[in-house]
């Protein structure tokens, strides 16, 4: 939906703000405008900002570059001609019938083409002033009137950062060629008329009938089986690992063969492709039959791409393909990441650029502007362009280089892959983490801990009582069903007919863990058996039910928890199919209970419920579990409850409240009759069949309170603890339901145990959001809790104020949060607050979120590697994002500041020397220094010492992990100051190239050999004086430049007087040159560290 026009607002806007009166909240609207059209105020507040934005200030200040984008922008849209999407006829294995062209199935994440690679290359490099100024520095050098120097000096360095970007990028785009490549090329079974044939995932097309087992699905399909229903994973899309249920389309289950699919006449009307993973609208039409067969599809009928079928085989017909699958919608395309470092120097170059220019000018007026003086005005530019070095980018492309091998080959992260060798600055900058949930801080392994009947409590070293007390139970059953005729189990009666009398302990066992085995959607599924066709069956009447093959589906984990935890204790779940169960007894018994009614867990009721009849008894029961803030008004009067889920609640355990009610025969028919009269309402079903069966949900009889943990990855909670004392505010964004994520978030110590917590409530109006935001803006200092539907409210109204109230949360916890969203709260946080994001993720749909954070990290676990393949870092456990960053980004930004700032120094140094040399010579543009020397300056002679700094560290790794909070130093923008005090260091320069040449006049002739040397001395002191931490590489390199420099002086008899050099004249000017030169600097750096100390010289002993 697009904005309203801003210019038919205003005067709505004046008087709405003149009625505001809330003084709780600065809000943009009063509850007053409440009842106007809500799409008025969508956009009210970046309304707001635009108009105070717009005006001449904000053209000059970098409009025009935003107006130009969007012009691009425009124009691109406009050539690509984007296709509509629209709703589409599907018909049944006939692709030829599609009435529209639908795009290929295959996946493309390459950025370039063969047409587009070096243009695009060469857009990325030069749409910087860096680059833009060397490659303008360069051509000018083709002017005979404006050359400076030989055309080596300039070109050659420019032309190697050009090719060492190409090869970097031509490596990127091969490895992401053949990751797509290996994907497209994945086998699928297509069925056919002919039969199954094997069909690339690429070359499947709309309307395909396609044969899925057990594999991640590249498509979506509404769903045909023989037995229908199967459980599928969804954890590549929405970060759920629990098993979700599909059910088939009815009439085709009736079919007797696969191939019978052809003999009908049926298609499939589905909506246009959408964003939303939660929703499905479609018909599916039958015309053979008479009457013409009709029916409903919806979201239970269909598997989106990326799923995976957890058993049995489904056949589907294939809907949507390509870029129009729900998980290609939902990913956001790969960006560029440029780090913050070199937005800063590209930033210094222009302002050094406008210095040179400055610079130029006065010289060309300070000769009053004779002549030619245009051309002079461009040679001084091009004779002071030594201000902005061209090895910057080399020096700085090196150290990133060096900074990814040593990230790679670090023993304590073993495994971690640097794929985006560009930003490692950027792990030393970041303020928000924005971390997914399962597989990230959890391993989504639940594990039963805990068991409490009221009186007793049993952990997990006294299971094996529980264990005993089972045996022991149903031993006593079977010895009473062997005295009894005509009857497999012994009646309960004599125990449910006196409740007031206290149960035994064995008693009270036996009941809970009976309950916990039969309330539950969890269904055991069995290897499959193949025939001679190679056809798989599904009939279960054949099964062993034996143990090593059982595996259990259900739709969420925490109940095959519990299901595996009475398996372990002795009663098992054998068999489940749509209408009854079995259990197993641990003496070998099959118990048959039949399933009456399940009422499902859903977020609004937070409990769920199943009423069955036992084979042999016929007692009918309802059983039902949940969280303790529903069941607490369900169950009977108890003093224990409360304080127990309280207790469990803080050791990071998942509770859940069981209880039972025992029904007569006449009971259950009444409610059923009831209850099957609300679901045929046709006005407010939901209400009336809620009302139903609130009648039951009275009085329960209390059974047992379970504790289940979700296993936290390793040392998750000291690696929160440290990123928060680093400075680094952390947001949990998953796509799981709302209590999980807060149990998750008080586990892992996300949310600390004295920290409140503000649960956002729902909102679906603009009215709401405002009352809300108004609550939540009174608490202080708690960790807040939304879910991805108010988060869309809120953002829609009040996006600003939502965002800055958030962040000024200790922690933020977003559930049910689609990959899209995740995206945009990523990009919200770099819009509102101008600091760095780092996303960390597992899965699928953490994909856009990754992309779309300053710098994305991938972890390698059991969702698969597209998080990993499409992070810039990928790692291999959470906790290995400390030492990352504490570290590894710590160093790498800190490095990286230091060599560019040695860098540009070494060109200010030469320029400076250059501008008081032509000031003495009557202004004229003739260079100081020539050919060899400049380009030895710059390579040979001082690259070595200067690139060494990469090797060095302020403290050490120990201690940077030890004391988290050195890394909030480098939030403060501190590493670049440096470069503020070089100005004095360059008026000392001057002075000294001045004094130089009146000191030595009558040695005119030798002020080249003089100075150059002390020049290339004074560089290697300084390197020298700022190394921290000495490397034997950093020692090699001083000695190896300086030989190398004495090594050449043999061999420039070009430029120096080797009679002179050799004499002691030479050797005492030098020295004295270079002493006073580098005074300066070690009395700034003495008096800096003496009266504003750094907070590591602190930790250094």
């Amino acid at each position: 939906m697009s904005p309203p026009p801003l210019a038919l607002r205003p005067v709505l806007y004046q008087l709405e703000d003149e009625a505001s009166h809330l003084d709780e909240m600065p809000l943009m609207m009063s509850e007053e405008g409440f009842e106007n059209d809500e799409s008025d105020y969508q956009t009210l507040p970046r309304a707001r900002v635009n108009q105070r934005q717009r005006g001449l200030g904000w053209f000059l200040l970098g409009g025009w570059k935003i107006l130009c984008t969007s012009c691009c922008e425009w124009l691109a849209h406009t050539c690509r001609r984007k296709k509509e999407l629209k709703a589409r006829t599907v018909w049944l294995g006939c692709p030829e019938k599609c009435e529209e062209k639908y795009p290929r199935n295959a996946i493309k994440n390459q950025k370039y083409n063969i047409f587009t690679f070096v243009p695009g290359v060469l857009y990325q490099q030069f749409k910087f002033f860096l680059n833009l100024y060397f490659l303008v520095v360069a051509c000018s050098q083709f002017v005979p009137h404006v050359k400076i120097g030989y055309l080596y000096t300039y070109w050659a360095p420019l032309g190697f950062v050009l090719a060492v970007t190409m090869v970097r990028e031509a490596v990127d785009e091969v490895r992401r060629y053949r990751r797509d490549k290996e994907m497209n090329s994945q086998l699928y079974s297509k069925l056919t008329v002919r039969g199954k044939v094997q069909v690339k995932s690429s070359d499947i097309q709309v309307g395909d009938l396609i044969i899925v087992e057990k594999v991640s699905l590249v498509l979506l399909m509404p769903v045909f089986f023989s037995s229908g229903a199967c459980f599928i994973r969804t954890d590549q899309l929405d970060g759920e690992t629990d098993w979700k249920l599909k059910v088939a389309v009815a009439c085709t289950q009736r079919l007797p063969a696969l191939g019978d699919l052809f003999s009908i006449s049926a298609y499939v009307y589905a909506q246009k492709p959408l964003l939303d993973i939660h929703s499905f609208e479609g018909n599916f039409t039958r015309e053979d039959t008479d009457p013409v067969i009709h029916e409903s599809l919806s979201i239970e009928n269909t598997l989106w791409a990326s799923t995976v079928v957890a058993s049995g085989t489904v056949i589907g017909v294939v809907i949507y393909t390509g870029k129009e699958t729900r998980s290609v919608l939902n990913t956001s395309h790969a960006k560029n990441k440029v780090g913050l470092l070199d937005l800063e120097l590209n930033r210094l170059t222009k302002a050094l650029f406008l210095a040179q220019v400055v610079l130029s000018v006065v010289m060309v007026a300070l000769q009053g502007f004779v002549g030619p003086w245009f051309r002079n005005l461009f040679r001084f530019t091009v004779l002071f362009s030594y201000i902005i070095p061209i090895s910057l980018r080399v020096n700085l492309d090196m150290g990133k280089a060096a900074y990814g091998w040593m990230i790679t080959k670090d023993e304590n992260i073993p495994g971690t892959v640097v794929r985006t060798s560009t930003i490692p600055e950027e792990l030393g900058r970041l303020v928000y983490l924005l971390t997914d949930k399962t597989g990230t801080l959890t391993q989504n392994e639940m594990i039963f801990k805990r068991l409490h009947l009221g009186t007793v409590s049993y952990g997990t070293d006294t299971m094996d009582e529980i264990q005993s007390h089972i045996v022991q139970s149903y031993a006593q059953v079977s010895s009473q069903s062997n005295g009894s005729s005509n009857s497999s189990t012994p009646s309960r009666k004599p125990q449910t007919a006196a409740p007031k009398v206290r149960k035994s302990v064995i008693s009270r066992i036996h009941e809970a863990v009976k309950a916990i085995a039969l309330c539950h959607n969890v269904t055991p599924v069995y290897e499959s058996r193949t025939t001679v066709n190679g056809e798989t069956e599904y009939t279960e009447a054949d099964q062993d039910f034996s143990d090593d093959n059982r595996t259990y589906q259900a739709s969420s984990p925490d109940e095959v928890a519990l299901v595996r935890w009475t398996e372990s204790v002795g009663l098992t779940l054998v068999n489940r199919d749509l209408t009854s169960m079995q259990l197993k007894t641990p003496a070998g018994q099959i118990l048959t209970f039949h399933i009456l009614q399940i009422f499902p867990f859903t977020s609004e009721s937070k409990r769920m419920g199943i009423i069955v009849r036992e084979e042999a008894t016929g007692d009918i029961t309802f059983y039902m579990k949940g969280a303790d803030v529903a069941m607490t008004s369900i169950v009977q009067y108890n003093d224990w409850l409360e304080e127990e889920c309280g207790n469990m609640a803080r050791e990071g355990l998942r509770t859940l409240v069981v209880a039972k009610k025992s029904l007569s025969e006449e009971q259950y028919q009444d409610f059923e009759n009831r209850y099957n009269q609300a679901k045929l309402s046709i006005h407010d079903r939901a209400l009336k069949v809620a009302a139903v069966v609130e009648s039951l949900e009275r009085e329960m009889e209390l059974l047992c309170l379970t504790g289940v943990e979700d296993q936290l990855q390793a040392d998750v909670r000291p690696t929160l603890e440290l990123l928060r004392n680093a400075g680094i505010k952390i947001w949990m964004l998953t796509g799981d339901k709302l209590e999980t994520a807060t149990c998750i978030a008080k586990s892992s110590h996300l949310v600390s145990r004295n920290q409140n917590i503000h649960i956002f409530r729902p909102v679906s109006n603009r009215g709401e959001a405002h009352l809300e935001l108004n609550s939540f803006r009174r608490k202080h200092d708690c960790a807040l809790v939304i879910s991805g539907d108010s988060l869309e409210v809120c953002l829609r109204y009040y996006e600003h104020e939502f965002v800055e109230l958030a962040c000024q949360c200790p922690a933020v916890v977003c559930c049910r949060c689609s990959p899209t969203q995740k995206a945009q709260i990523v990009r919200l946080l770099q819009q509102h607050t101008a600091n760095r994001t780092c996303a960390i993720g597992d899965g699928g749909n953490d994909v856009s979120m990754i992309q779309a954070a300053d710098c994305g990290i991938g972890i390698e676990g059991k969702e698969g590697k597209q998080a990993s393949l499409a992070a810039d870092f990928s790692i291999t456990q959470f906790k290995h994002i400390g030492r990352l960053l504490m570290v590894h980004g710590r160093n790498s930004y800190k490095r990286s500041a230091a060599l560019g700032q040695f860098v540009m120094h070494r060109g200010l140094i030469i320029s400076t020397m250059q501008a008081v040399f032509s000031s003495i010579f009557y202004f004229a543009s003739v260079p100081l220094y020539q050919g060899f020397l400049m380009v030895g300056y710059a390579t040979i002679y001082t690259m070595f010492p200067v690139f060494s700094l990469v090797l060095d560290q302020d403290v050490k790794p120990e201690m940077a992990l030890l004391y988290p909070e050195l890394y909030k130093d480098l939030t403060k923008v501190l590493a670049l100051s440096f470069l503020f005090w070089f100005p004095t260091v360059h008026v000392s320069w001057g002075i000294l190239m001045y004094g130089a040449l009146l000191l030595f006049e009558s040695e005119f002739v030798h002020v080249v050999a003089i100075s150059f040397t002390a020049l290339i001395l004074t560089e290697l002191l300084m390197v020298a004086l700022t190394i921290r931490t000495w490397h034997w590489l950093m020692v090699v390199a001083e000695f190896f430049s300086l030989g190398c420099y004495v090594a050449s002086l043999a061999f420039l008899n070009e430029y120096f007087d080797l009679a002179f050099i050799t004499t002691p004249a030479f050797l005492w000017k030098v020295s004295v040159i270079t002493v006073v030169s580098c005074l300066p600097l070690y009395i700034i750096k003495y008096l800096k560290r003496k009266f504003s100390p750094p907070s590591y010289s602190k930790l250094s002993t």
